[in-house]
């Protein structure tokens, strides 16, 4: 389920890059409504979305704004509510970047520890990706691989006799978070320090808040908190930009010296690729409650079907009751592109009516009553072909149940590509032993 904190919480301290004294708060906050900054400085200000669509810089930090209402270096305030998995809040802050803190996420992960955690009325809306994405930015590269959880492996490599090059794997959970990830702080170079300052940078910093690498070696008021802590850092501030997606994120993030830059980047990409909102098709509930999706692994729990005859790579919305929504990622190397019109190849119509079939399956055997049992098609009706589906295309699939007995059920199915019916049919079926 979806999660706020449980009470207001409040830090206060001195700003990373502008060196004001600042104070931030933790609100709770409805279903739904996302991360939400509030400049309380400005008059009447405009809440700005922590989202990728906001970011206005990604120097030394990412700052994130909506006209003349900007707050700069929010990635260790988001990766505190990535980390303990807070889907809702609402930050107040009364300048334009939250306190630096130790130069770690600590001081948000306490607020949250403070605050405490409220489950919310609604499922969390998993963003689970399907296929490969791949992001670069000069030499810096992130790439999303398939997963049912968030894994991230980090690699950094710098010229430089200190830190040449370290790597982590890690799953990210609120325990891993904590102990693991959540109190590494930010580093620079000392050559850079210099320029940064010539360009308005770090006001605020010194070594209370950051670790300095020198020629010969590391300045730190503290020992290293982890022998690799520059890594582990690096995935903080990627946990951080990761939720400018709006929403937790099921991939294996393969991330190569990642920045702020390519961070944001890869966010933006992969929300490209989301799937066209469910409010296009016209039988839409809107007050539907919907489940977290079903991916590829737990839909092969439920269906008996299998490569190549397995045709619903993920279910991305259901009410459990009457409505699914699935899609299907047709790539050139499916089976059937190869003989079906293989110079102009397209997917045939009774694999289209399969795919129906299958998502309504999914649906319909979730159900306790039909636990153990298989849905055969009894009848088709109202069968129509609207536009071919070619290699490429992503199969949106929408089924609503018209009738649901024991042993008889049927159902209303549409197929969408790039938001346009592509086919229809109302399918019945028999459920068997």
């Amino acid at each position: 389920m979806q999660k706020t904190i449980n009470k207001e919480v409040s830090y206060s301290g001195i700003a990373l890059h502008t060196g004001s004294y600042t104070t931030l708060t933790f609100k709770p906050a409805p279903v739904n409504s996302g991360i939400v900054f509030v400049r309380k400085d400005i008059p009447n200000s405009k809440p700005v979305k922590a989202s990728a669509e906001n970011v206005i810089a990604v120097v030394r930090g990412t700052s994130i704004g909506a006209g003349e209402v900007k707050i700069h270096t929010v990635e260790h305030v988001l990766a505190a509510l990535a980390g303990f998995e807070i889907d809702n809040a609402i930050i107040e802050i009364d300048a334009a970047e939250p306190p630096v803190g130790d130069g770690s996420s600590l001081p948000y992960m306490n607020m949250v520890k403070e605050a405490g955690l409220v489950e919310q009325a609604e499922p969390k809306r998993y963003f689970t990706v399907a296929e490969p994405l791949y992001v670069t930015e000069g030499d810096n590269t992130v790439i999303a691989l398939p997963s049912d959880e968030l894994k991230i492996s980090c690699t950094i490599a710098f010229n430089h006799k200190c830190l040449k090059s370290q790597y982590l794997s890690t799953r990210i959970t609120p325990e891993i978070f904590e102990k693991q990830i959540a109190t590494s702080r930010t580093f620079c170079f000392y050559n850079e320090v210099e320029a940064l300052m010539d360009k308005g940078l770090i006001k605020g910093g010194s070594l209370d808040n950051a670790v300095v690498i020198g020629e010969n070696g590391v300045f730190s008021k503290e020992e290293l908190r982890f022998e690799d802590e520059f890594v582990r850092h690096k995935i903080l501030d990627l946990v951080g930009d990761l939720y400018l997606f709006g929403r937790p994120i099921k991939a294996h993030i393969v991330a190569i010296k990642s920045g702020h830059a390519v961070n944001v980047k890869f966010v933006k990409a992969l929300m490209a690729t989301v799937p066209p909102k469910t409010d296009v098709i016209a039988k839409s509930k809107k007050d539907a409650k919907l489940t977290i999706p079903i991916d590829i692994n737990k839909i092969k729990q439920i269906l008996p079907h299998r490569y190549p005859f397995l045709l619903v790579d993920r279910i991305i919305e259901t009410d459990n009751e009457s409505r699914i929504v699935g899609l299907k990622n047709l790539t050139v190397n499916e089976e059937f592109f190869n003989g079906h019109f293989p110079g102009n190849p397209v997917m045939p119509g009774v694999l289209q009516l399969e795919a129906m079939a299958q998502c309504a399956g999914v649906l319909m055997l979730k159900k306790r009553e039909n636990e153990g049992k298989n849905a055969y098609f009894m009848a088709m009706e109202n069968v129509k072909f609207r536009k071919p589906v070619i290699p490429g295309d992503q199969l949106l699939i929408e089924v609503q149940v018209l009738k649901m007995k024991s042993k008889i059920g049927k159902v209303s199915a549409k197929t969408y590509v790039d938001g346009e019916v592509a086919s229809e049919a109302d399918l019945m079926f028999a459920f068997v032993e």
